[in-house]
């Protein structure tokens, strides 16, 4: 099997059973990342480069270590040190690197549709890691992976996404993912994070009450407030928004059942999630980190076009 697609620019453009391929892809490189050599050449002489126009630790690091375990050559680029500061344009940056005879771009950029352009004008592969505040498609493959591997499925549970909606691409890359693979979804947070419309847009449910999504969850994937992305005061300080919307042990302690819980990182400790959460035995949040590696190992493989079983 492969994808039915070339690139990979969010969920919303992959139909179930591609997105079951990368899962099952990624169980298959999990495997191969317990072993004690965890690299195999599934793409020896296949060139990355990591384009990567926004700050990043997590996502950046984990597509590098995912390149190299799969013996790709690796090129690494910032915006920060490049030409790019001397007033290059995207467009002329991502074709003097593919010059260079570049098969693959990983892509991180502010500005949504960023990685969608250059699908349109250049003939590599490209992988999105984050555009503004539209998808990161990656996040959501790992997220998935994180709980079927606790809860053997999606289809029929309920997932609830809290905290940032508004300026959250991994919200929405979770919501297009969780809807394609059958799964129930409450959004919960304050009024003014989560966008209108936008239960009757995806068919989803909202709540402003945060112990009313967490007794009906199975999972809550709570979400950092992005303050950086945020051109307005939509809260009145950290600390009330801790109070009301954070995720507290006390909370989890009087749920009548157990649930996981998850977050795409970095944490802002204290405010969406307070530590003896993040660090209790609900939380999962290691698990999707290192999922995150056999999540991007799939995703790159699968995309180079390579058909050679050497997982």
């Amino acid at each position: 099997m492969q994808l039915r697609t070339k690139h990979l620019l969010g969920i919303r453009d992959l139909i179930p059973e591609d997105i079951q391929l990368i899962l099952d892809t990624a169980r298959q490189f999990k495997e191969v990342l317990q072993r004690p050599i965890k690299k195999v050449p599934s793409l020896r002489d296949i060139t990355v480069v990591n384009l990567f126009y926004e700050n990043s630790t997590r996502t950046r690091i984990s597509f590098e270590l995912a390149e190299k375990r799969l013996s790709a050559d690796t090129i690494n680029f910032s915006a920060s040190g490049s030409s790019v500061s001397k007033g290059e344009t995207l467009l002329d940056t991502v074709n003097n690197i593919l010059s260079m005879k570049v098969d693959m771009v990983v892509m991180r950029h502010s500005a949504t549709g960023a990685p969608h352009f250059l699908a349109q004008h250049i003939p590599a592969a490209i992988i999105n890691a984050g555009d503004g505040i539209n998808e990161h498609p990656t996040q959501a493959l790992l997220d998935a992976l994180s709980i079927i591997e606790k809860l053997g499925q999606l289809k029929g549970k309920k997932i609830a996404i809290i905290g940032d909606i508004m300026h959250s691409r991994v919200a929405l890359s979770n919501i297009y993912l969780l809807s394609k693979m059958g799964a129930e979804i409450t959004l919960a947070g304050p009024p003014t994070l989560i966008p209108r419309h936008i239960q009757e847009a995806f068919g989803v449910n909202v709540t402003y009450n945060i112990k009313e999504a967490l007794e009906w969850c199975d999972v809550a994937n709570v979400l950092r407030i992005q303050l950086e992305r945020q051109n307005q005061v939509l809260f009145s300080s950290l600390r009330e928004y801790n109070q009301t919307y954070g995720v507290k042990k006390s909370l989890l302690d009087n749920l009548t059942k157990q649930i996981l819980i998850m977050h795409p990182g970095p944490i802002n400790r204290g405010v969406e999630l307070d530590s003896d959460v993040a660090d209790s035995g609900h939380s999962i949040i290691l698990d999707q980190v290192e999922n995150g590696v056999a999540v991007r190992m799939a995703v790159l493989y699968l995309l180079s076009g390579r058909r050679e079983a050497n997982a």
